[in-house]
This record gives C-alpha cells, structure tokens and sequence, in this order.
C-alpha cells in the first residue's frame, strides 16, 4: 500500500468507501502499558485504591472506548462489534523493567472494515484511566508502547507485530 487512503484525487479529505468490500472476520489486537512507582502498583493489586477496583473499571472504560472510536476519530466507521476484551499483566521491577501495568486489547467484528483503530483506542482509553484513578498518589506515571500487534481479516490479510 502506497497511497493513503482517506484522501481522494483532490488531496481533501473523506471516509474510505467500504461498499464494495466483502464483510469477513476482523480481529484487532494492541497493547501498550503505563509505568508507575512500585507502591501504585501495589496499591492497584491490593485493590485498595481510593477510587475503587482500579482495574476493573478500566476494562469497563476500555470496552465502552472501542465502542466509541468512531465517535472519536473523524473518519473511522461506526461498527458492530462482536467482541472487546481486554487483558491486564502487572509487571514488578524485579522482573528487569519498570513496574507497570501492561494492556492489551483484541477486538473482532464481521464487517467490511477492520478493527485496528477500536483496539488502539481501547488500550489508550484504559490506560488513560488507570492513570486518573491513581494520578493522586502517582503523577509521574507514563502511558507507553501503544501499538498494533496483530490484525487478521480482509483482504489485506494477516499482520503480526511481535
């Protein structure tokens, strides 16, 4: 692929026509983390912050985000997604990287267009929300490493990132 896609001859900008595209199954898979102090991450497993279950909410927060992504980003379509799920990893210092908690999201729908974006915005979404509920003890955190891992479907085909 060569040429970008929202822009038509005119070089003015336009949601990709998908009329004609066969709908198959699309998966979407991306990932990203958000680094913090050791004592936010143990107060996260403990699941004493102040805010409530800091990663429960957050699933809830990135499923309702990759729901909305086309209300977000201007030229993404409205789709009808068949599934969003979003899996967390804590990750100690001890293990050689920084404390942190990694996220990763697969998003799936059977359509003529793919999924990627509903992904990426679902990871953004989540991390930015463990963020707000542990920002009072852990200003310092930083959001990083969000990106496509993997996409299947359509006619491009497979993708793997890892």
């Amino acid at each position: 692929m060569n040429t970008l896609t929202h822009f038509d001859d005119q070089g003015q900008a336009h949601m990709v026509d998908v009329a004609a595209k066969a709908a198959t199954h699309r998966i979407g898979v991306a990932g990203g983390r958000i680094e913090m102090q050791a004592s936010t991450l143990a107060l996260i497993e403990s699941g004493t912050a102040k805010k409530g279950d800091v990663l429960g909410i957050a699933r809830i927060a990135g499923i309702m985000a990759a729901k909305k992504t086309s209300d977000l980003i201007p030229l993404c379509h409205p789709l009808a997604l068949t599934r969003v799920a979003l899996a967390f990893e804590v990750i100690r210092a001890d293990t050689g990287r920084a404390n942190a908690v990694a996220c990763t999201a697969t998003v799936e729908t059977v359509g003529p267009t793919g999924v990627e974006m509903e992904a990426l915005t679902a990871v953004q979404v989540a991390l930015l929300t463990i963020y707000d509920m542990c920002k009072a003890v852990d200003r310092g955190m930083v959001i990083t490493g969000v990106q496509l891992l993997e996409k299947h479907g359509g006619k491009s085909g497979s993708f793997v990132n890892r």
